[in-house]
């Protein structure tokens, strides 16, 4: 079955970095578009970043020029490299496998002095 199995969150202080990990299983991971997802308490999920499988990729406005995604089709990873940081992007993190649409558990980050 598909897995997504986040890791790499914790607390960082405002213009800190942090990458997060997502592993992939279950699935046909090279052919698929990945998908970076955010959830803040009392707010809906959004979307932050997606690589395709032709290794093109897309940001929300709010991250783009500080956040870097990228994958490793032979390690079945996906990557979210986050510069920058401030404390709105304070939430749960999670990574999204569009085409069979699954979720993993999710990932806090945490920015704060």
């Amino acid at each position: 079955q598909v897995q997504l199995v986040e890791s790499g969150g914790g607390l960082v202080q405002p213009g800190g970095s942090l990458r997060l990990s997502c592993a992939a299983s279950g699935f046909t991971f090279s052919r698929s578009t990945m998908s970076w997802y955010r959830q803040a308490p009392g707010k809906e999920r959004e979307l932050v970043a997606t690589i395709f499988s032709h290794y093109g990729t897309s940001f929300a406005n709010t991250v783009k020029g500080r956040f870097t995604i990228s994958r490793d089709n032979a390690k079945n990873t996906v990557y979210l490299q986050m510069n920058s940081l401030k404390p709105e992007d304070t939430a749960v993190y999670y990574c999204h496998a569009v085409q069979r649409n699954s979720w993993g558990q999710g990932t806090q980050v945490t920015v704060s002095s």
